[in-house]
């Protein structure tokens, strides 16, 4: 432990929503005699949001009431404020009489610009704003091309990331890459208790008149209960840590039962990734242990590593290129004319309400709509639909994702649609479009999946799930549906959209051949 350089600190925590494993706390216990720990409901990001039940709200708010119990066992209370964050920090920051705001690296472009807010005003009062790697293992500029260059393409970069490791240390003690940065009991005895004169959250309209004690209820924020449970989500770390150790269980099978969104595939742990309930080290530690101990889930764990390396990839691009949240990665797919008019708002709204009248990609509409998430080779697909089939832009898709998406992370989230749309780095080939039905067909064989969301083809035989337009009547009488009346025909016919995608991309393929 190094020699206590501060009276007070303030952790402030954010995406990095637990005790355990965390390096800002673990900063702030080792140079400071007390230590308090906050959280905002930042209003610049709630007052933006769309639904009042929103799951990620929710989600949060579970997560704190953890860390509030967490904290209560050990003389201490977490702070609670619901303002603009820059404002809220500082305000806190001054009460409190702190040195040092210890907060995890963000790296999101409004985020930075809050941060860099945040850290003027305490800069103001003579205080400082100190940010720690937490939410990867390797921050943006610490895997580069030989070069110095940030990579743009995936592979390359992968093997950068590994090689980097590998010559850091890969276990968990003090000086690795990979290192617990949990805390022990003995350093709890410097969390600090709050101001008594601080309100006690859920007093009613205590939380509207600035820092509270203890965690408000949703109405006190302006929201409604999102029903996780009904869900099967758990939030905090309590509910991470059982998703792993069932993962772990499965972990050496992941590389083939991923792709299969009918069946226990994935970790399902992108929620927990997202606002931190988990560290990324733990769970990269997870894999590497599966790689040292299950031989013959190698091939497993090894493809759930690369997809968590794919994570700080993503990561990487959108620091290096924030113009990416906005515009095509690649400027030349700027110049596609995607579909607009009263048509192209019509077609967007079936695929929102997952009316297509494909099969699969209503399903996975219907996912996420009734739980904030979807299966990841799905996202793929229904991406890959709106854009291809569809030909309407990704930024739509995009933002529709980010208020249905309980994992929303703007990295990923604009990096796959980038991806999906070709205009991305290290994207998918702009002449390689997605065939809806073949899709189904590989990834959801016996139609299960689509049976569990599309209740209208409950009954239709796997033989004609995939494309039911084609069913005989009287096969469709038989299930109950007659397409048309009681499932949608398809929105456009796949062979045409994809000759008419082919032609709209021409354009790029004539900027790249002059």
């Amino acid at each position: 432990m190094t020699a206590m350089l501060h009276d007070r600190g303030l952790v402030w925590l954010r995406r990095d929503l637990r005790m355990q494993d965390h390096t800002a706390l673990h900063q702030a216990l080792a140079q400071c005699r007390q230590v308090y720990c906050a959280f905002v409901f930042d209003r610049d990001i709630l007052e933006a949001l769309t639904q009042r039940a929103d799951r990620r709200v929710a989600f949060i708010q579970g997560a704190l009431k953890e860390i509030d119990q967490w904290l209560t066992a050990r003389g201490a209370r977490l702070i609670v404020m619901h303002d603009r964050a820059p404002q809220a920090i500082a305000t806190l920051a001054q009460r409190l009489q702190v040195s040092t705001v210890y907060a995890a690296r963000d790296y999101e472009p409004d985020a930075v610009s809050r941060d860099t807010a945040v850290a003027g005003l305490l800069a103001a009062q003579g205080r400082s704003l100190s940010l720690h790697k937490d939410q990867v293992v390797f921050d943006t500029d610490e895997v580069l091309t030989g070069a110095g260059k940030p990579f743009s393409v995936f592979t390359p970069y992968r093997n950068a990331w590994m090689k980097r490791l590998q010559a850091l240390g890969d276990d968990a003690s003090a000086q690795t890459p990979l290192a617990n940065r949990s805390i022990s009991e003995s350093d709890c005895a410097r969390l600090a208790a709050p101001p008594a004169d601080l309100p006690a959250a859920p007093t009613p309209g205590a939380v509207g008149r600035g820092a509270v004690i203890g965690v408000p209820e949703l109405d006190e924020l302006g929201f409604e209960p999102a029903n996780l449970g009904a869900l099967g989500i758990v939030p905090g770390e309590a509910g991470a840590h059982t998703l792993l150790n069932d993962f772990r269980e499965r972990i050496g099978r992941y590389h083939t039962a991923r792709d299969f969104p009918g069946i226990k595939g994935p970790s399902y742990l992108s929620v927990h990734l997202r606002f931190g309930t988990v560290s990324v080290r733990e769970l990269v530690r997870t894999a590497l242990e599966a790689l040292r101990t299950q031989p013959e889930g190698a091939d497993g764990a090894r493809t759930w590593l690369s997809e968590l390396v794919w994570r700080e990839f993503y990561f990487q691009v959108l620091h290096h290129h924030p113009h990416s949240t906005q515009r095509s990665f690649r400027p030349e797919y700027d110049a596609i004319q995607w579909a607009t008019g009263d048509d192209a708002q019509a077609l967007f709204a079936a695929w929102c309400e997952g009316r297509t009248g494909y099969p699969l990609v209503d399903a996975a509409i219907a996912q996420i709509r009734a739980s904030g998430y979807m299966h990841n080779r799905l996202r793929m697909v229904v991406a890959s639909f709106l854009c291809k089939d569809l030909g309407l832009d990704w930024r739509w898709g995009e933002r529709w994702f980010a208020e249905q998406l309980i994992d929303y992370d703007q990295s990923a989230n604009v990096g796959g649609w980038q991806w999906a749309a070709s205009s991305g780095c290290d994207a998918q080939p702009w002449f390689r479009i997605f065939n809806p039905v073949t899709q189904s067909e590989k990834f959801d064989p016996q139609g299960a999946f689509i049976r569990r969301y599309v209740p209208a083809l409950a009954r239709m035989p796997a033989q004609w799930i995939h494309a039911p337009w084609l069913a005989p009547h009287a096969q469709q009488l038989q299930a109950g549906c007659i397409v048309g009346r009681d499932y949608p025909l398809p929105v456009v016919d796949h062979a045409q959209a994809r000759l008419t995608t082919l032609a709209r991309y021409g354009v790029v393929k004539a900027k790249t051949a002059s």
